[in-house]
């Protein structure tokens, strides 16, 4: 069986000389998959992205992206091999324009970034519309779509999102998850944190239930949501 697009594998670390937040944590995700990492409040879910993308310290297990270890490098380079991260906040440049954010999301890239940009233009049609307007004028929702934009400018094998839906109303979470799907279809791999974690079962391949830093459940999003234990401890019955 060939390997996962992503996989960070039997992660154990902390931040700097901090403790240990993740203990032997395992998370990966197919191409062309969802999957979701899911848990309450202080379970290490946005710990294990960041270790994932480079932004901790690992004592034990490596990551891989398309099957080439990638452990040793820094975040900028695992974005030149294909990662694309949208952290949760802080993931615009509130004074540049659509336009100029998703231009700053080709950074690494020489060729014509056209195509890509009508790509996305296609994929979210209200940034065509205000492409000149300041991204820090836009909605919360239309904010995060600047946002998720910008990181597939970069055409990411894996995109990686933290909590994408916080702060939004329920139809704009509603929206942003249509939108990571057809981004899937596309064949890019999905890896997302989320607190609403009955709607985020809801379109994911893969779920995995996280507590105090180690995998607690793993299976399709579908049987997470019908699993009477995870139901009752996770997702309020």
């Amino acid at each position: 069986m060939a390997e996962a697009a992503l996989i960070g594998d039997t992660m154990t670390g902390g931040y700097g000389n901090g403790p240990d937040i993740l203990h032997d944590c395992t998370i990966a995700v197919n191409k062309g998959e969802i999957a979701v990492i899911v848990g309450p409040n202080g379970a290490g879910k946005s710990t294990a992205m960041k270790a994932v993308f480079g932004m901790l310290n690992l004592r034990q297990g490596s990551v891989r992206l398309g099957g080439k270890d990638i452990t040793a490098l820094t975040p900028q380079a695992r974005v030149r091999e294909g990662m694309g991260f949208v952290p949760q906040t802080g993931n615009i440049f509130p004074s540049m324009t659509v336009e100029e954010n998703l231009e700053m999301g080709a950074f690494i890239r020489d060729d014509d970034i056209r195509e890509t940009m009508q790509q996305v233009f296609d994929l979210f049609p209200i940034l065509r519309e205000k492409r000149g307007q300041a991204a820090g004028e836009l909605s919360g929702g239309q904010r995060q779509q600047v946002a998720v934009g910008r990181a597939l400018m970069t055409k990411p094998s894996v995109l990686m999102l933290d909590e994408p839906t916080a702060g939004v109303s329920p139809i704009v979470m509603d929206e942003l998850f249509d939108r990571i799907i057809e981004v899937a279809r596309t064949g890019i791999s999905i890896l997302m944190v989320e607190q609403n974690a009955r709607q985020a079962l809801e379109i994911a391949d893969k779920g995995y239930v996280m507590v105090q830093g180690r995998n607690r459940f793993t299976d399709p999003g579908q049987a997470l949501l019908a699993d009477p234990e995870v139901r009752k401890s996770f997702l309020g019955g």
